[in-house]
């Protein structure tokens, strides 16, 4: 999962770099404001897949005695800044620009050199769109793509596939307005594109800021390893029942688990650390992105509810 997640930022990282430069060249020459928002988008597009690939660096380093649990958590991290700087500078610039350029708007001097390095950036981007898209389609089963994207742990995927999503978009948007532009001799079409691009920066944005936020406080583990995890404790016969299975993301490819079990009474301290043994081996083969396991022997709590009622 790691080295997919790599080569879809590398590839997102190439396009958008080769995109940028074409995009700043097109508006220095036309003075388009909605090309000038995509050479904006596409630089923050750089600038985040470097980010990225660094946040999934710094998560693969090893365990510390000062973070004993690993440092898989960076990728939520800096995915989470990624969505903030998407918010901050892509749109804000965006719709900066475009507003001003509806205030004091600027005939676009030779369209048809936007038209060519659009064209060249649909492919570029759509080829960056494809690997990310297939990236994010092995990665989601066969859950629906909404529900994978809230229940994915692994942000580098969904993250460079909203940025291109929203580049093609964006793309389409700069088209239209410059298009627009051109037919009706009025480049208020090309300020409006770029406050229409910055809109769909800062809406994605938020979303990505949204579900990383939610991964970097700590999520729990899919509903189906859950499951998984409480069914094998159940088939154990030394355990009369499963008080509490918690889990928490501490990356993409560490699961912490937690359980509180209630062990037969008659049962000896050395079955049960057999037990806990054969537990934490058979839950870690099922599942192999749990790699901490902590069991909790405790008296089955619904006893003491009864006691009460």
């Amino acid at each position: 999962m790691a080295g997919s997640a790599t080569r879809v930022i590398v590839a997102a990282l190439l396009g958008n770099s080769a995109i940028a430069v074409t995009k700043f060249v097109a508006a220095g020459l036309t003075g388009s404001s909605a090309m000038l928002s995509e050479g904006i988008h596409s630089l923050v597009d750089t600038g985040n897949q470097l980010l990225l690939l660094h946040g999934l660096r710094r998560s693969r380093r090893p365990p510390s005695p000062e973070f004993p649990f690993g440092h898989g958590k960076e990728i939520y991290f800096w995915s989470f800044v990624v969505a903030i700087l998407i918010f901050a500078v892509g749109a804000g610039v965006s719709i900066y620009e475009g507003l001003n350029h509806i205030r004091h708007p600027r005939a676009i001097s030779d369209p048809l050199v936007n038209y060519i390095v659009l064209g060249l950036a649909l492919v570029f981007e759509g080829a960056a769109w494809f690997v990310a898209f297939r990236a994010f389609g092995r990665a989601r089963g066969r859950r629906g793509y909404i529900q994978a994207v809230r229940e994915g742990k692994d942000p580098s995927l969904f993250v460079v596939l909203f940025e291109d999503s929203a580049a093609l978009l964006g793309l389409l948007v700069a088209g239209a307005g410059v298009g627009l532009a051109q037919v009706t001799g009025d480049p208020v079409y090309d300020g409006l594109a770029s406050v229409i691009i910055g809109l769909i920066l800062g809406g994605t944005a938020v979303w990505l800021a949204v579900e990383s936020k939610g991964l970097l406080i700590g999520e729990s583990a899919d509903p189906e390893v859950v499951e998984g995890i409480r069914r094998i404790l159940a088939a154990s016969p030394n355990i009369e029942h499963v008080n509490e299975v918690l889990t928490m993301h501490m990356g993409p490819e560490f699961i912490l688990v937690n359980i509180s079990v209630d062990f037969r009474d008659n049962l000896e301290v050395g079955e049960m650390e057999r037990t806990i043994h054969a537990l934490d081996r058979k839950i870690r083969s099922a599942f192999p992105r749990v790699k901490r396991v902590f069991v909790e022997a405790e008296a089955r709590r619904d006893r003491g509810r009864k006691a009460e009622t």
